[in-house]
């Protein structure tokens, strides 16, 4: 430091000094002007790019209450879809049920109609077999002789032994 002392020269201060303020003087003039520009453009582009940042942040958000909204009317729909299944599946199973007792409740009515009929065909069968075996029983009796009473018990009781019943 005492060489820069002694060695100081006030010309060459002053040159110095000049060529600093010549030097300060076109920078401001031709440099300045520039570089504030692009730093001024770059704080617009980092704000620009904050913004769309910001706006994709709440696009995104929007997308995702969007997506959350449709899922749960999906859900909805779902179990609409499932519920109705259901239903249907519930009401098939009762219209089956209501058939097939109908259908059973017929086919019991045709066999008691079956019955009765083949129970009716018995009984005019047993009518047509008890006639013509009381046919057989008086013509008998007719033919034998009518005044001896004893021998007529005797037949009828003989007759009656040989009738056998279906």
């Amino acid at each position: 430091m005492d060489k820069l002392i002694n060695d100081f020269s006030f010309g060459l201060f002053f040159w110095q000094a000049l060529i600093l303020v010549v030097l300060l003087v076109l920078l401001a003039k031709f440099a300045w002007k520039p570089i504030m520009t692009s730093i001024t453009s770059r704080e617009e582009g980092i704000r620009n790019a904050i913004a769309s940042a910001e706006a994709a942040r709440k696009e995104m958000q929007n997308l995702q209450s969007d997506n959350e909204r449709i899922l749960q009317e999906a859900r909805m729909e779902r179990d609409t879809l499932l519920k109705d299944a259901r239903d249907i599946r519930e009401k098939m199973i009762a219209d089956s049920k209501h058939d097939a007792q109908a259908e059973g409740a017929r086919m019991i009515e045709q066999a008691k109609a079956a019955i009765q009929a083949e129970k009716n065909a018995a009984m005019a069968e047993i009518k047509n077999q008890v006639s013509s075996l009381s046919l057989e029983i008086a013509e008998k009796l007719l033919k034998e002789e009518l005044s001896n009473k004893e021998a007529q018990a005797k037949l009828v009781e003989r007759m009656l032994g040989d009738v056998k019943l279906n």
